[in-house]
Parts: C-alpha cells; structure tokens; sequence
C-alpha cells in the first residue's frame, strides 16, 4: 500500500506513452509560454532544511491509474530539481497509492497524517476519495493541494487545509457547453454520466449550461463494459454530439460501441477521459473525439518537458504540469524556513505567485482566482490542443 522513497520508481507497464498535448499540432502556438516569473523548484540553491517530507497521496495503480501517475511524475520531477539544486535541504517524497478508491482513501490517508516528517501533500487527485477523506486532512492540519480534484462541491466543506490547483466543474461545465454550442455546433446533445462524484457534478453542470440543447441523458456504472442498452437509446435521439461525463476505462469502449452501432454524433470527453487510454480502448472512435481539461497545455513550456522526458521516461500528461506546479508551491514554503504542518498551511493560504499553469492565488474556499479552461482534440493517434476555451 505504501511506498515510500526520495526517487519515484514506476513498473514498466507504467512507463508508456502518456503524453496530453504533446506531438504536431496546428494550435500550439495558441498555448501559453512559460512565463518569465514562473516558480522554480530549485530556487536560489541556497535552503536549509532537515528531516521534512511532502507526499503524494492518489493513484498509482488501479482503473485510472495513468492520471495519477501523470501528476506524480510532475510532483517527482519538481523534488528532484529542487534537491539537485538545493544540497542542504533534501526533501522526502512519500507515495501513498489510494487507487483511486472513495473507500480506501480513509485508510491511506490515516497513513499519510501519522508520518510525522509529512508536512504537505499532494492529493487527492480525483472528487469521490477527497470527498471521503478530505476531513481527515483537515483535522490533522495538514495542508492538501489537488492538482485534478474537480467537483465544485470540495470547497463547500469548511476544510482549512484543501486547495485547487486548477479550475473546478463549475468552469469546465459551461465551458464544455461552450465547445459543444459554439465550435461543434451541436443543437442536440446526450450527457451520459457515470456513478462517480466527479462524474455525477460535471454533468449536472453541463446540462445547467448546456439548457434546452442537453436532449437526452443517462446513466452508466464504473467498471461497466457493455453500453449497449445506452447505445441504443442515443441511436434513436439522433444527437449532434454525445458528452461522457467520467472516466477513461468506462468511455473507450462505450465510444467503440457507438461507432460500432453507426452514431455519427461528435464524441467529447472531460479531463478524466482525456488519456491516450482512451484512444487505445476506442479505436477508430477515437478519431471523431474532442476533449475540455481545466489543465493547460504544455506545449511551449519546452524547459519543462524536456526535463520531465529525461527524469521521467515518459512524455507528461493530464495534469502533469499542474502537479509540477502545486508541488513547487510546497517546496517553496520549505525553503523559506517553514518546519511544520501549521507554517507550510499558513504559507500556502497566503500564497501569490506564478507558476507554470496560471498565477496561484486562492480565495478563502481554496479556490483560484485564474481558472482557465481548454479544448482538445484527436489528430494522427494524438491528443492535441485546440485552443482556450475560457
């Protein structure tokens, strides 16, 4: 369940392909530069610290393994920078691996607050295990930055120690709305939700968004392989463009199964489809797909990736430059000085500055002030950019 280390060591099966936006694409000039100011975890050199540890606490293994391991890769890389550049303070990343799971999560987490040394985590990467575990956090005092933790819902608990490192569903709904009225000229749209609280939230607000044009919805169940009854319905709608609200695993063989019936309709996924999975599990489907992500694409941020192929063997991913970024943030609340669980959340709380993604800023809810979201798109077996959607 637990493994801990300075260094992050993935399985072969793990070191694929997880590239997002990577490879030739027509929008990448529309992608954000890194900015001149953006934080940098090596900082000056020149920290001290002594026995302190961050932790990354989500999936590694399990059903969507590949998102978490996308953010881990980024938190992994932005600690070795750091203690590469900084010799008198070398920080411990411990991993945690939830596996994604809203019932195992308590447990993991329990784990993670009783490793005194941990000070800052990185987590929980997905809606339903925050939910189950965000308080337990927040009890121990111990400050959560999720890089992909969507459901508006998170903020509304009273927990002091939860941020957001990117938008949440209340930007991606609209905006997706945005993307299936204005760019894909859909009139008539099928919402199709899975059983997760990530996928439950972002489809109700879509069809909020959406009004009049969400013609059709229904309901599919985490680990579910056969969509046919679904699939039949949306073939007699006729719908211009059909929108799968959950998950990777659930949404390459339902694409499949709506190309194999013979829907034309336009398919679009959220962040927690946008995985080369998907397009592996789709097949030829995969090629009619759009995706909206409140993560930005790293197509200019040449520095980054660079570094994050050679440390990591692996392209980034889904919310690998939001994980890079969090995981700065933390690390340069250390170099200041800061020993403890109530300095680093103090630090955290009070935090301004540009990272990577966006400017870093939260309200007293957790929540950015900058929440920029973004559309891709399949092209020649990629997962592309197709610019900014909001």
């Amino acid at each position: 369940m637990l493994a801990a280390a300075a260094s992050l060591t993935l399985g072969a099966c793990a070191a694929r392909d997880n590239g997002g936006s990577s490879g030739n694409t027509n929008s990448s000039a529309a992608a954000p530069s890194q900015a001149a100011n953006a934080a940098n975890p090596a900082g000056d050199g020149k920290a001290v610290c002594s026995g302190v540890s961050l932790a990354y606490a989500g999936t590694i293994n399990g059903a969507s393994a590949a998102l978490g391991q996308n953010i881990l890769r980024g938190a992994d890389l932005a600690v070795k920078q750091h203690n590469k550049a900084n010799p008198n303070c070398q920080v411990t990343l411990k991993q945690f691996d939830t596996e994604g799971k809203p019932d195992k999560a308590p447990g993991i987490v329990t784990q993670v607050i009783n490793e005194a040394d941990i000070i800052g985590v990185v987590g929980l990467p997905f809606s339903g295990e925050s939910k189950a575990a965000g308080n337990l956090f927040n009890q121990a005092g111990l400050v959560t930055i999720s890089p992909s933790a969507t459901n508006p819902a998170l903020a509304d608990n009273g927990w002091k120690t939860f941020f957001r490192g990117m938008g949440n569903d209340a930007a991606q709904g609209p905006a997706a709305a945005k993307l299936l009225t204005d760019t894909l000229k859909a009139n008539k749209v099928c919402v199709i939700e899975d059983d997760s609280e990530y996928g439950i939230g972002l489809a109700t607000q879509l069809k909020q968004a959406l009004g009049s044009k969400a013609t059709c919805s229904d309901k599919v169940k985490t680990g579910q392989t056969d969509f046919s009854a679904v699939v039949n319905k949306i073939a007699t709608e006729s719908p211009d463009a059909i929108f799968y609200s959950g998950y990777y695993p659930e949404a390459g063989p339902f694409a499949q199964q709506l190309n194999d019936k013979g829907v034309t309709a336009k398919f679009v996924g959220p962040d927690g489809v946008k995985d080369p999975e998907f397009l592996k599990a789709a097949g030829a489907a995969a090629n009619n797909a759009y995706f909206t992500c409140p993560c930005v694409p790293e197509d200019n941020f040449k520095d980054f990736t660079a570094a994050f192929k050679a440390t990591e063997g692996a392209d980034p991913g889904t919310y690998s430059p939001e994980g890079y970024d969090v995981t700065t943030i933390l690390l340069k609340g250390i170099d200041s000085g800061i020993k403890d669980r109530a300095g680093l959340l103090n630090f955290v709380k009070n935090y301004d500055g540009q990272g990577l993604t966006k400017h870093f800023k939260w309200n007293d809810k957790g929540e950015l002030s900058d929440t920029p979201v973004w559309s891709y798109r399949v092209q020649n077996g990629k997962i592309v950019n197709n610019g900014q959607i909001s």
